[in-house]
């Protein structure tokens, strides 16, 4: 194991590389705030990737793109390209491995400034998906480059990566490099996820998600005469008022030891995404009993819940409400199935990134988890790594805001804290 104090020996070294490298690395996030990775649809994913592989080649790593082939949602349209990178130590292990994806959501209404133009007021950086999560990109890529610029040599390698659909689920980026074998435990030690923890928090872990949708069937008839149909907006009806008034109760009683933020997550919940049924609203209307209807649900589960139990408890309900009414007939597809995880406080990994949390801010990191999930669900999952945190700059509540921003100062700390980790971890020497 390295020391874990090895870098007090390069901080000030690194400090003061990190911030004469500064004005690169902001241009460089500026540059890549530019480039509208838009994702749905997955729009210009290609220059993405060539923007962070051009900078990750110049810093002298071995680059590659890597296409999510056989996925259905890499189309010649919408390609999905990730982009990784590795820089060889004096050895190939320990292998740090940072990744963050360049995919942002929609702009959105509400802006008072051009979402990709990046400009820079008060200290602030503004733009869409710089939070979540750009500025961890530059941050990461640059905090390295300022260890080498110092003249310092590591002994382990790092790798970067820039991965794609992170929004909708992280399949074609980091889910299909680990199934591919680029992140995996057989060459990958530590990966820290630069998702946005507010600089001063590392992220340990996530919630479990089930996404799910329920279809409930009926009989057409007439709208004047409903007695002979079967509504299936009824059926849905009673189901989203056996949710709301009796699931959702319970739930908000089952509370994590995990230390979710914000803290009123901490319990279990569900929500309703959307309802469908019946005739389309646009278009003429014709009288009938509507014989399909259906919802898509979003349930946030606990480690202290299995998910066997919490799909058990959805199919109880159904079932309840079959034996009260024959008629009721329904049908439950799963969309996402996604378990909680938890990244072990004591690691190598969180202990050394919060000691050097702790050296620039004088206080220990607040260790959280998040409401959400991210891509540390296929690191640990696909990748069987199990030291894996997130930790970026960028402000957790600004993610998908309008007029989201991130603090450059923010960026400054982060590069210096990653180089810092990156020394601990991975030892190193004077060039």
């Amino acid at each position: 194991m390295v020391a874990q104090h090895l870098s007090q020996k390069y901080q000030d070294a690194v400090y003061r590389s990190v911030e004469e490298i500064q004005a690169e690395m902001i241009s460089f996030l500026q540059d890549l705030v530019r480039i509208p990775t838009i994702n749905p649809p997955g729009e210009n994913y290609k220059a993405g990737a060539e923007f962070i592989g051009k900078t990750l080649h110049e810093f002298g790593y071995e680059t590659h793109y890597i296409a999510a082939n056989g996925l259905a949602e890499n189309t010649p349209q919408h390609p999905r390209i990730n982009v990784l990178g590795r820089l060889e130590g004096a050895k190939p292990r320990p292998c740090l491995h940072f990744n963050g994806h360049f995919d942002v959501v929609p702009a959105g209404d509400g802006w008072t400034m051009d979402p990709f133009a990046a400009h820079i007021r008060d200290g602030k950086l503004y733009g869409r998906g710089v939070s979540d999560q750009k500025a961890g990109i530059a941050a990461s890529i640059f905090a390295v480059e300022a260890i080498r610029r110092a003249g310092i040599k590591l002994h382990g390698t790092v790798e970067q990566s820039g991965s794609v659909d992170e929004e909708s689920g992280g399949f074609a980026g980091v889910a299909y490099l680990a199934k591919q074998g680029w992140i995996g435990q057989d060459k990958t030690d530590y990966v820290i996820i630069t998702e946005p923890t507010n600089v001063d928090r590392v992220c340990l872990g996530h919630r479990g998600v089930y996404w799910f949708k329920i279809t409930t069937h009926g009989r057409i008839a007439h709208g004047s005469m409903p007695h002979f149909g079967v509504s299936a907006i009824d059926h849905m009806a009673d189901f989203l008022h056996d949710v709301t008034h009796g699931l959702k109760p319970v739930l908000a009683t089952r509370k994590t030891a995990v230390p979710v933020e914000p803290a009123g997550s901490r319990f279990a919940s569900i929500n309703i995404n959307s309802v469908f049924g019946g005739q389309p609203e646009e278009g003429t209307q014709t009288p009938c009993v509507a014989d399909r209807s259906g919802a898509i649900f979003d349930r946030r589960f606990l480690s202290e819940e299995s998910f066997e139990e919490v799909r058990g408890e959805i199919y109880a309900m159904l079932e309840s409400l079959q034996a009260k009414n024959p008629d009721f007939q329904y049908k439950v597809e799963d969309l996402m199935v996604v378990h909680p995880v938890h990244t072990d406080e004591n690691c190598q990994l969180v202990t050394t990134i919060s000691k050097n949390v702790e050296e620039l801010f004088g206080k220990k990191p607040k260790l959280t988890a998040s409401p959400g999930t991210y891509d540390q669900k296929h690191v640990v999952r696909i990748g069987s790594v199990a030291q894996c945190i997130a930790y970026g700059p960028g402000i957790l509540n600004q993610a998908h805001l309008p007029d989201e921003y991130c603090l450059v100062e923010d960026v400054v700390s982060a590069a210096k804290i990653m180089a810092l980790t990156a020394i601990d971890l991975l030892g190193a020497d004077p060039a």
